[in-house]
Parts: C-alpha cells; structure tokens; sequence
C-alpha cells in the first residue's frame, strides 16, 4: 500500500514494535500519532498525576527519535474514537496499525475506530504486542482457560521458543516513515496538568529511561529471588511502568531471562508470566473489570466498610508502622513494592474489613504503574475472591510481616521516621514501648504516631466469620 497510519498508545518506544513494523514492511509511507484522551484525562481528578507527566517525558522522547529517522508523531488531544478516522482520512491512509489493547473499554474504543474508519475504506489492524502469550495461545488440554498459575505457568514453559521470544526488526524499514511537518510539543499545562515530583524519584522516563532500569537490573538479576521481597533493598527491577506505557519491549525483557538462566532470572521470568496470566484472565474473565469477583460466592460479603479506617489506610496512620511505611511511599512516590502490596491489601481487607473493591481504586488512582489486570488480580488474591488467590483462611500478620521482611526497620524509619528513634525490636509494634521508653525517644505513641486502630487478633476472628458465612451461607455464623 502507499501510505499506512501507526497509532501509538501503551507502547511508547520505536523498536521491537510489533504494529511498527507491519505498517513499515506494508506501506511506503508510514505516518505515526499518539492522541492524549481527554476521556481518560479528564477522569483523573489530581491534576498533579505522576502517569500523565511519565506518559508525557515518553512520548516527547519518541517524537524526538521519529524525527532523527526522518518521521514526525503527531500528537493531538480529544477523542480517538472521533480524531483516528478523520487523521486516516486527512493523510489519505490506507490502513491503521496498532497493537492489542486487553482492557474492556479500549476493546470497545478499538472496535469503534474500526467501524469508522471502515466506512472511508481503510483498513484496520491489530496486533499482539506487550504480552508474551495472549488470549487463547496457552489453554488446557481440555481448551479452558487456566484459572491457576501454576499449571499456567507451566504450560507458558513448555511453549515458550525463539519464535515468542524473537524482536520485530524495525531498524531496517524506518526509511518508510512519512515526513510530515515538524509540529512543537503539547506541553504539560496545555493538557490541563501540572508537573510532579517524578523527576526527582530516581524513575527515569520514555525509552532511554527503561534501557537504563534493566541495564541495571541485568547486574542485580541473579540476586532477584534473595532480594525481592525486602523493600529495603534495591531487588526489584522497577520496571513496572515501563512495562505499563510500553517504553520497554516484554520480548527484550523475557529473552534476557530466558537466556540468562539460574534462579534469579527463572524468578524473575515467573514474575512476567503472572502479568500474563491476569492479562488473560481479564480475556477470559471481563467481568472482574467491572467490579465482579472472580468467586461468586464471595461478590457480597457484608464488609462494615468504616469510612474512618479507610481514611486512616490511605493516609498512612494505621498505627502498625510496616502499613503505614508503604501507603506513604505510595501517596509520595506512586510505587509500591511488591510485598507491601500484598501487606497493605491483606491489612485493608482482613483487619480492617473493608471491600477489596475501596482499596482497588485507591490504587488505581494513586499507582503509576496501574495496570487494570494486574489490579484487579493482585487485590482479588489478597482478598481471596479471586482465582488462584490467598486462601480466606490465611491472614497475613502485620507485625510478623514487618518483622520479616524489614527486620531491620530500614523501610519503615525512611517513610515513618517519627518512628526512627526506635530500635529493631521496637520498631514493629511501638504500642507495646514502655512509657518510660517512650519518654526517652521522644515520642508518645498516640500522639506523635497513632495507636493501632484495630486489634489484629480480634479482626482475624470476625474476618473469618465473614468469610465463613459467604463460603457456608446455609449454615450460618456460629459464634
């Protein structure tokens, strides 16, 4: 064909791009746009969000590269539904390239701009790019969807190859890309957005940022089983919202684990099949997207949902300091580390008995990482309503938590540090100080860092009963 339209959307770099490379391989001239959707824009009520100033650094940095390969991104703000068929029609293309969104909204987003540009006669394609395996690729053998990991995990194992591992040449075809005139940046306030902290977090952003996270992860990666559950190490690759926005490629990332072998690197992998795992289990699944559990039986569990308490995780002031630790590393940062994830998740939903749901959207507002699947997954395991999730039965700890992975306290002194005077045994559980101990540190727990506002032993109980009652609803709570 003569000319080709590449619609760039959470795959934010200009290699090993799998809707790239057919456009250029399909078409002699190929134009590129990534649209800011004031939908999704204007649903953001912090107008200070982390995700928009990321996206924003990685689409600059891509229009950059563009234009020293002789293209231009054309960069616009509205509704794509409306903007991608009049761009098609403008340009006058006989196609549009993207790759697989997995979320419903954008299925139906995707299916809409399909429609319309059909009308005009052009062409509309997709294809699977920021999975290793997607949709229906890895079943049983009975042709189900796995619903465990394991199993799933396996059988991704035994399928993965060179061919699922192998990077789409896009180099050797750039000289396809269209010129087009050079048009100036949108800046951020244009957008209706103000900058953040993100510069000064350590995260760099767009291609050269996730080339210089994993160069870095590459030397740490054998240590990655050891390290990755301490937050108060450097274990995680941090690459998570790279992996969201597409700024790195999950082949490049996968390949490297796959060839370098050895435990760390095996862990590691397993890490980016569970992403996959929730990626098609939303597939499978869309319901958990709009609020389901997985289990049905566990979709009405009559959660007190204590508005004070909500209040009092999301701020930080739980009065158990590993909790506490992490949501402000969340409200200050908008990372949160793996473990505290599943700490913080199990802590709003068994010891303080609020539904899973309040602590998802808190997450999804606050992560920059957010990725619906991924979400959604992680709090339905921790809430146990989910598939292959926590048992409902099994009730993490805080204290023991903190006291095994942050034995030290070096975590909980830098996001709590009214709490650094305290020494390792004490850090954990301050509410058990001694007064005169307390005098001596300077703080008075209840005052200068609150009392638990629960008991953890009491809500295990009442928890369980909840439970209980959901899993065994015609035998009734007993007391």
């Amino acid at each position: 064909m003569d000319k080709a339209l590449v619609w760039f959307r959470r795959d934010l770099r200009d290699y090993d791009h799998a809707a790239l490379y057919h456009a250029l391989k399909s078409a002699r001239q190929v134009y590129c746009v990534f649209i800011f959707d004031t939908d999704l824009l204007t649903a953001l009520t912090d107008k200070a969000d982390r995700r928009v100033e990321f996206i924003w650094e990685s689409v600059r940095e891509l229009k950059s590269a563009l234009q020293q390969h002789g293209g231009e991104l054309i960069v616009r703000t509205g509704n794509p539904v409306k903007l991608i068929p009049l761009l098609a029609q403008q340009l006058q293309v006989e196609a549009v390239f993207c790759n697989h969104d997995y979320e419903p909204a954008a299925i139906q987003r995707d299916q809409s701009v399909q429609q319309s540009v059909a009308q005009s006669h052009i062409e509309f394609h997709s294809y699977k790019d920021q999975v290793i395996f997607e949709k229906n690729e890895i079943l049983t053998k009975t042709g189900t969807a796995f619903s465990v990991f394991t199993p799933y995990k396996n059988a991704c194992l035994r399928t993965l190859n060179d061919f699922y591992l192998k990077a789409y040449p896009v180099d050797r075809y750039l000289g396809s890309l269209a010129a087009h005139p050079h048009e100036p940046m949108l800046d951020l306030q244009s957008l209706g957005f103000e900058p953040t902290n993100l510069q000064s977090l350590k995260l760099p952003t767009g291609m050269s940022g996730g080339v210089a996270l994993f160069e870095d992860f590459s030397q740490r990666i054998q240590r990655y089983r050891d390290t990755r559950d301490f937050p108060g190490i450097k274990g995680p690759s941090y690459l998570s919202v790279h992996l969201r926005f597409g700024t790195v490629s999950i082949r490049h990332l996968a390949r490297t684990a796959w060839n370098t072998g050895g435990q760390g690197a095996e862990t590691w992998l397993n890490e980016l099949l569970w992403r996959d795992f929730y990626f098609q289990i939303l597939h499978h699944h869309p319901q958990v997207a709009a609020g389901q559990a997985f289990r049905p039986e566990f979709n009405q569990i009559p959660f007190p949902n204590d508005p004070s308490l909500f209040a009092a995780w999301c701020e930080g002031r739980t009065g158990y300091p590993l909790v506490d630790a992490a949501m402000r590393q969340l409200n200050q940062t908008g990372y949160m580390h793996n473990r505290l994830r599943m700490v913080t998740a199990s802590f709003l939903v068994k010891d303080l008995l609020i539904d899973w749901r309040w602590g998802e959207q808190y997450f999804a507002e606050k992560l920059i990482d957010f990725d619906l699947s991924a979400n959604n997954g992680g709090w339905q395991w921790a809430a146990s309503t989910g598939c292959d999730a926590q048992p409902w039965f099994r009730i993490f700890n805080p204290v023991t938590q903190s006291e095994k992975f942050d034995a030290e306290g070096k975590f909980i002194r830098k996001y709590v540090p009214e709490l650094s005077q305290c020494d390792n045994n004490e850090i954990h559980a301050p509410w058990l100080i001694p007064p005169l101990r307390q005098q001596s540190l300077n703080i008075l727990i209840g005052k200068h860092y609150p009392l638990p506002v629960v008991d953890h032993a009491t809500r295990r109980e009442q928890v369980l009963a909840l439970y209980k009652q959901a899993s065994n609803p015609d035998q009734g709570i007993k007391p």
